[in-house]
């Protein structure tokens, strides 16, 4: 009654039966002079369309995987800063976005900090599919090939999965297990052999990216998909062996890539902000 909203709130289902998550809110309808209450879906969107300037008063979450900048709460989600209008930067040049709940999963502040900060969260348990309506556990990590927050499941003891169920044997009135039936299969028909046509080779995507000198001392010169690039930058620290081996997340950088880095070390979660402020 103090604040005319609550939530975000799980647990609702569509007309269709589906679930779904948003606040409760007390609007005022001028037509007919009373309170009502209404679903509220969250405006995050709306300073991006109208160019309103955001300020962030809570104290940042981390680094943002993409670019390198603070994650705020915002709405109904965790935000780059650089993802909305700010006085720092009113265009948004980001769009790192995850969101406060998951598939009726609450994700609290703290689980969003130790992603950033590893690369994943611990193991959730109140995620519930969207297609069969079940309940899941499974982490939440940063997917620097996608560009975005993925699910990670937890692997079972020896990668083994669950045996399937075995049917119970069916009885006869005499309490005896009826004897099984021995299918006789029809000789199949010969098919006619078909000749497939062969496949026309992918087309490879055309960059348009151009690297920074630095940069281009390690993938060499050229234009570039950003794809292509982090394929490129991976492939020459696999190849120098640049990878601490106590901790594969860490990258020790040499001559060409401190030049890129601009520091000794970097971490894979950096590597997206660090690339880009070397492509034009």
């Amino acid at each position: 009654m103090r604040d005319k909203k609550i939530g975000p709130l799980d647990g609702f289902r569509s007309k269709a039966g589906w679930p779904f998550v948003a606040e409760m809110a007390l609007k005022y309808n001028e037509e007919e002079k009373n309170w009502k209450l209404e679903f509220d879906f969250g405006d995050d969107k709306k300073n991006e369309e109208s160019g309103e300037i955001v300020e962030f008063t809570d104290e940042a979450l981390g680094a943002c995987p993409k670019c390198g900048s603070a994650v705020h709460e915002h709405g109904s989600n965790y935000v780059c800063s650089k993802a909305v209008p700010t006085h720092e930067q009113p265009t948004p040049s980001c769009d790192f976005k995850t969101g406060k709940v998951i598939l009726q999963q609450p994700v609290e502040r703290e689980q969003v900090v130790k992603l950033l900060a590893t690369g994943k969260t611990d193991l959730l348990d109140k995620f519930v599919s969207n297609r069969t309506r079940r309940s899941f556990k499974a982490m939440l990590a940063w997917n620097p090939e996608e560009g975005k927050v993925a699910f990670e499941f937890e692997q079972r003891e020896g990668g083994k999965k669950y045996p399937s169920r075995k049917t119970a044997a069916k009885k006869t009135p005499f309490g005896k297990p009826a004897a099984k039936k021995t299918a006789v299969k029809a000789p199949a028909a010969k098919k006619a052999a078909k000749t497939a046509a062969p496949k026309a080779p992918r087309k490879a995507a055309v960059g348009s990216l151009k690297p920074s000198a630095a940069l281009a001392a390690v993938i060499g010169d050229g234009a570039y998909a950003r794809t292509e690039v982090v394929k490129k930058i991976w492939d020459y620290i696999k190849a120098n062996n640049l990878q601490n081996p106590a901790d594969k997340r860490s990258i020790t950088a040499d001559g060409k890539l401190h030049a890129v880095f601009g520091k000794d070390q970097a971490t894979m979660f950096e590597l997206a902000g660090i690339i880009g402020k070397h492509l034009s």
